[in-house]
């Protein structure tokens, strides 16, 4: 049984991440900073994340196996956006003899290579990937959206799982 406090909460959650695309899209768009691979990679997660939260809040108390699966799917796409936002920090914090020249771009690499190879070669970073542009408190945006997708994971869990 799904609680009306459950779907307002993962209704919540989904206004959260419809609040980081639109700072995602306002650096693109206003402050004029190009994402990198890496950034976009981390842009499908969320996304992902928001969608899952939105079905589940829109779940009827007795479609308990629509939940399963999109927790399911929610836990793949934060976890996937974990990993590519710890691989982006990571970069960014290489010594500068130690960054990877800049590649090709990530419409440039899924149109002229086989995806396995493209995702490889988005994994292994490139010098924009590096590069900090912007910064709060000291922490890069990779950096804000891996401890949001990591809180956004660990509320999901708890408030579809441990609530009762």
């Amino acid at each position: 049984m799904v609680l009306p406090a459950k779907r307002v909460l993962n209704f919540a959650a989904f206004l959260a991440c419809a609040g980081m695309m639109a700072f995602a899209l306002f650096a693109q768009h206003v402050l004029l900073l190009e994402p990198c691979p890496l950034c976009v990679l981390q842009r499908v997660a969320v996304i992902g994340s928001g969608i899952a939260f939105l079905v589940l809040a829109l779940c009827n108390r007795n479609s308990g196996w629509v939940q399963r699966i999109f927790l399911a799917l929610l836990g793949l796409f934060s976890l996937g956006g974990l990993v590519v936002a710890g691989r982006h920090v990571w970069l960014q914090h290489l010594p500068p003899d130690k960054v990877p020249s800049c590649g090709p771009g990530l419409g440039y690499m899924l149109d002229n290579f086989p995806f396995a190879d493209a995702l490889k070669m988005v994994f292994t970073g490139s010098g924009e990937c590096a590069k900090i542009d912007w910064s709060l408190l000291g922490i890069s945006m990779p950096g804000w959206v891996f401890i949001a997708l990591l809180t956004l994971l660990v509320f999901g869990l708890w408030n579809n799982l441990a609530r009762s």
